[in-house]
């Protein structure tokens, strides 16, 4: 091409900046002047990604929640489609967070420009004929789950099954040794990974609780030390202040925070207790025992549950198609249960169940990161 490419992208959570930065890098590696700007965490910036504005404001989980979130939300929108209408992308790449996305990609489409969405809605799992919507937004849908292909085929939308960059990024058999010297943990104590999640919202409404399961815990099991990484600096600071809360925790209990060392943590944990989530993808792709957990706003748990209709809402549930991890909601997020299924995990034979999650994590290692950036390639050049 006479000029550089343009790429244009949003990334709307960790999740999805941790998805799309593999990507963005090797598009750069192919195209190295390509210009890729929009929205985008830390990981897609050091890859080579322009942020336009703080992803931070779109980090936002819950059909009531988002409420009060929306004004800024929507300046955010307003700033970026009018960034694109004065420098078009060649083409635009949503990751994630469908209710901006979508709409994004609807506006750019209108005027002329290609839209990919990587990671497809869960129209597997509830309001399938938000299908219609995904097709009039975009020209082909990038998806990380096999079983989505049949709901795309079922209405000639184009799919494209490219796989999970996590499970090319982790190893089959990870290295929990490496992992502990890395946070310099005691090599041969028992651990806890507690991650109450990677939104503020969540970490409000489940670190209390998870709190309260650590305290259960350490009654019963002295030896077992506990871990918390937050996604972020934000994070970070929120858990901290919790803690403080909580009576000094961080000082009374055996706990440590780190800051952006999830996956460190998880592998050198032997047990994790975490927020539903892609978190639970990851903690199956480490190969450690979980405890899914989550709570939402009472109104926003009522409307889901006329909505939802998957039997699960984890995803190695999901992917092995029976409950394969303890999932809770609601008033199942307390600390006795959490305690008691937790304290099982660290005293029972989980080989089976690491069995199964090696299997799974097969299914997913396609070389997800060249995988998409070949797709988005052949659709900008098509």
């Amino acid at each position: 091409m006479s000029k550089p490419i343009r790429i244009g992208m949003v990334a709307g959570e960790p999740s999805g900046d941790i998805l799309a930065a593999g990507m963005v890098a090797e598009l750069k590696r192919q195209y190295p002047d390509a210009v890729i700007e929009g929205i985008g965490g830390p990981n897609m910036i050091n890859a080579g990604f322009h942020s336009l504005f703080d992803m931070e404001t779109l980090s936002v989980m819950g059909l009531v929640e988002v409420l009060s979130h929306l004004p800024a939300i929507l300046k955010v929108k307003k700033q970026l489609l009018a960034h694109f209408e004065q420098n078009p992308p060649d083409i635009f790449v949503g990751i994630d967070a469908p209710d901006f996305n979508l709409r994004v990609e609807k506006a750019l489409k209108v005027r002329g420009i290609k839209t990919m969405h990587y990671v497809s809605p869960t129209v597997w799992a509830w309001r399938e004929k938000r299908i219609h919507k995904i097709a009039k937004a975009a020209n082909r849908v990038l998806g990380l789950f096999p079983f989505e292909q049949q709901v795309y085929d079922k209405y000639n939308v184009p799919y494209t099954f490219v796989g999970h960059t996590m499970a090319d990024a982790i190893a089959i058999v990870p290295d929990q040794r490496a992992s502990r010297d890395a946070l310099g943990i005691d090599g041969n104590a028992p651990i806890l990974a507690v991650l109450p999640g990677s939104r503020r919202g969540e970490v409000d409404t489940l670190l209390p609780v998870f709190l309260e399961t650590i305290e259960a815990i350490h009654a019963k099991r002295s030896d077992i030390q506990f871990l918390i990484p937050a996604a972020n600096e934000h994070r970070f600071a929120q858990i901290k202040a919790i803690l403080l809360e909580a009576d000094n925790a961080e000082e009374r209990l055996p706990i440590q925070v780190t800051q952006g060392t999830s996956r460190d943590a998880m592998i050198a944990s032997d047990v994790i207790l975490l927020a539903s989530g892609t978190a639970t993808l990851e903690a199956m792709l480490c190969k450690r025992p979980m405890v899914a957990a989550y709570k939402l706003a009472p109104l926003t748990y009522k409307i889901m549950q006329r909505l939802y209709k998957a039997p699960f809402f984890t995803l190695p549930n999901l992917l092995a198609d029976e409950a394969i991890i303890p999932e809770l909601l609601q008033e199942e997020v307390n600390a006795e249960n959490m305690s008691n299924q937790l304290l099982n995990f660290f005293e029972s034979d989980n080989s089976a169940l690491i069995s199964r999650f090696t299997d799974l994590h097969h299914t997913l290692k396609c070389n997800a990161d060249k995988t998409a950036a070949k797709a988005v390639v052949e659709e900008l050049f098509a």
